[in-house]
C-alpha cells in the first residue's frame, strides 16, 4: 500500500495539484509503470492472478500484488475469490475503470504514432 506522510509539504503540494488539474488526479490513480499495463490487460475481461503475471513481463509478484491492492482500494479493479476446487482469484475492471478504456485506446494510438521504436516496426 501507499504510505504517505500526511503532513509533508510534498503531500500538500500533490493534493493542491490534484484539485487544480483533473489530469493529475487521473494520473495519480492510474499512473506509473505497472498500473496502466494492469488496466490495459483487464480491458477485455476478467483475468486470474497467474494470467496477469504472464501477460505483464518483468513485473515482480510484490509489485503486482501492491498495484492490484491500490487499484482495488481506488475502486478501479474488482477482486473476486472463486470458490471452486482449487479456489482462485479473478480480477476485473470496475465500471469506473471501464470509463478509462477509450482514453487508454487514444493514448495507445498516440503512442503507436509517435514512438520511434513502434514506427520502425510498422
Amino acid at each position: 500500500m501507499r504510505i504517505i506522510k500526511e503532513a509533508s509539504t510534498n503531500n500538500e503540494n500533490r493534493k493542491a495539484i490534484m484539485i487544480q488539474c483533473p489530469v493529475n488526479y487521473t494520473l495519480d490513480k492510474i499512473g506509473g509503470r505497472w498500473k496502466p499495463l494492469i488496466i490495459w490487460n483487464l480491458r477485455n475481461g476478467k483475468l486470474r492472478y497467474s494470467e496477469l503475471k504472464k501477460v505483464i513481463p518483468g513485473i515482480t509478484e510484490k509489485m503486482l500484488i501492491q498495484h492490484l491492492k491500490q487499484l482495488e482500494q481506488d475502486e478501479l479493479v474488482i477482486r473476486e475469490v472463486v470458490m471452486i476446487m482449487p479456489p482462485h482469484v479473478e480480477y476485473d475492471l470496475s465500471e469506473t475503470a471501464k470509463e478509462l478504456v477509450p482514453a487508454l485506446d487514444a493514448m495507445a494510438l498516440w503512442g503507436l504514432k509517435h514512438n520511434p521504436v513502434m514506427m520502425a516496426t510498422n
